[in-house]
């Protein structure tokens, strides 16, 4: 297989020799790598089905140091990759071939908690179970909770938008962020959002979740910080049709209760996590979903009983309310664990990440079938049900031929059924290199032209993260699902990308 990444005209204007000279007056000689042997480590992130090696990897300690590396690569035009904890599922810390992979990753000191104010104030490589960890004390907690929130960095959620299994409730990270620092491609640092719940002028802090680190690098984040819940119950329902399951998310959102956590597993998920983490699951069930509820003691009685009379009038075939805490945790350390847990059915999988209106989630399991039948390749299907985001896992064999393109192409049409079903291609993992063809589905020519246009604005020589997260138009106009008319062409300055 070849990776197709789109080519934005990069042309180192320095020799690695001179390179490698210039950032070790910045950053001690343990800290720069660019050895074959030093850089294997990084030559790709989640989506391990794309590698390449980086011309060299920086791992800065200081703001002044990432000042001072990407002023060399402005003046020398080298392209920089971000990376944290390299936990991304689409491609997005997948290393250039002439550029730099920036590592966060000694970035990683929590700088100030404020009791008062309920607020952190954080480096980028901070693991995101970190910031609970150190809050707990305070009966404090950080809502956004991906599954892989014991490994992933907090500057990496900023990047991808991540949510995790608590986001219907509390929302992605850009809900739960009050301010960044970020320095750009010419080394200028700037401070975006405040300390208030709002901010004037234009809502960069937004623009910046999930710009996917082609906008600037994330140097410091303020997040907002909860109280923990007086009383939190989740329970389980089991059903005899997964697609019966996806109809019951839509009855509980309707009934009037906005669950902290509404999850959907298949046959083949509950199966998995079960053998991996003995979770007390239903390996019988074609499905379950796990719902959690929290707030006081009356709120939750009274949602609870609601939500089993809703379930039951729905078609579940069982319901069971985690019996205490450490019950309630084994549930959903089988959710967590999911895709470790599916790894061990297949030689690889290939795990997508679209979005849907919650109405629509029966068609999507329903044409997920099709397709799986169609192309001969099993599907575990785990949603984030409750805001209609799809995590299905397709499972292939990367070592028998042609294999990873046909998951690919069926990855593809799962994706741009969402976009048919008035959904969109991704939910939080991003769209890195993964989804660039299926981006040219979901927008036309002029919306792509607009976020050319916000990419030049922050990063004028085009080398953040460059070939990520927007196509450039012929590559659309190649792959046949963008019809480019008069007006709609590429401004003279971009043509070059």
């Amino acid at each position: 297989m070849t990776l197709k990444i789109d080519d934005w005209g990069i042309e180192n204007q320095i020799s690695k020799h001179d390179l490698v000279q210039l950032f070790s007056k910045i950053i001690p000689e343990n800290s720069l790598l660019f050895e074959s042997e030093d850089l294997k480590p990084f030559e790709c992130d989640g989506l391990s089905a794309y590698r390449q090696l980086p011309l060299m990897v920086i791992l800065p300690e200081t703001i002044d140091q990432i000042q001072q590396i990407l002023r060399i690569c402005y003046q020398y035009q080298i392209a920089v990759v971000t990376r944290g904890a390299g936990t991304s599922l689409s491609g997005g810390a997948l290393p250039h071939e002439k550029g730099i992979v920036l590592s966060l990753a000694k970035l990683n000191k929590i700088i100030e908690i404020d009791r008062d104010s309920f607020t952190a104030r954080v480096q980028p490589g901070v693991r995101n179970l970190a910031i609970s960890e150190a809050v707990s004390a305070y009966d404090l907690y950080y809502a956004p909770d991906p599954s892989s929130q014991i490994a992933c960095s907090i500057g990496g959620n900023v990047a991808e938008n991540a949510g995790g299994v608590h986001c219907l409730k509390y929302g992605l990270t850009v809900h739960n962020v009050l301010q960044l620092k970020i320095i750009t491609m010419e080394g200028e640092l700037i401070e975006i959002g405040s300390e208030a719940l709002d901010s004037p002028g234009y809502d960069l802090l937004a623009l910046m979740h999930g710009s996917e680190g082609m906008l600037g690098v994330v140097v410091e984040v303020l997040v907002k910080l909860l109280v923990k819940p007086k009383v939190i119950k989740v329970l389980m329902a089991s059903f005899d049709q997964v697609t019966t399951a996806g109809e019951a998310v839509s009855k509980i959102i309707s009934s009037g209760i906005i669950p902290a956590g509404l999850e959907l597993m298949d046959k083949s998920a509950i199966k998995a996590a079960e053998d991996f983490i003995h979770a007390g699951y239903p390996v019988d069930a074609a499905a379950i979903l796990l719902c959690e509820v929290d707030g006081s003691h009356a709120e939750v009685d009274a949602q609870i009983k609601q939500v089993q009379t809703v379930l039951n009038e729905g078609g579940a075939t069982d319901i069971q309310i985690a019996e205490d805490e450490a019950q309630r945790k084994t549930f959903w350390a089988g959710r967590k664990a999911a895709f470790p847990a599916v790894g061990r059915l297949s030689p690889d999988y290939y795990c997508m990440d679209g979005t849907i209106p919650r109405f629509q989630l029966g068609k999507i399991l329903r044409r997920i079938q099709e397709l799986s039948e169609q192309y001969g390749l099993a599907v575990v299907n785990v949603f984030h049900a409750g805001d209609g985001n799809l995590h299905p896992l397709i499972l292939y064999d990367a070592n028998i031929p042609g294999q990873l393109d046909q998951t690919e192409k069926m990855g593809g049409e799962i994706l741009s059924t969402c976009v048919e079903l008035g959904g969109t291609i991704t939910g939080e993992h991003g769209v890195g290199v993964e989804k660039l063809d299926q981006m040219c589905v979901q927008f036309s020519a002029a919306e792509l032209q607009q976020f050319l246009d916000i990419k030049k604005a922050f990063d004028v020589k085009n080398l953040l993260n460059p070939g990520k997260g927007i196509p450039l138009l012929h590559r659309c106009a190649e792959f046949g699902a963008l019809h480019v008319h008069h007006g709609n062409l590429p401004h003279p300055e971009l043509e070059r990308f």
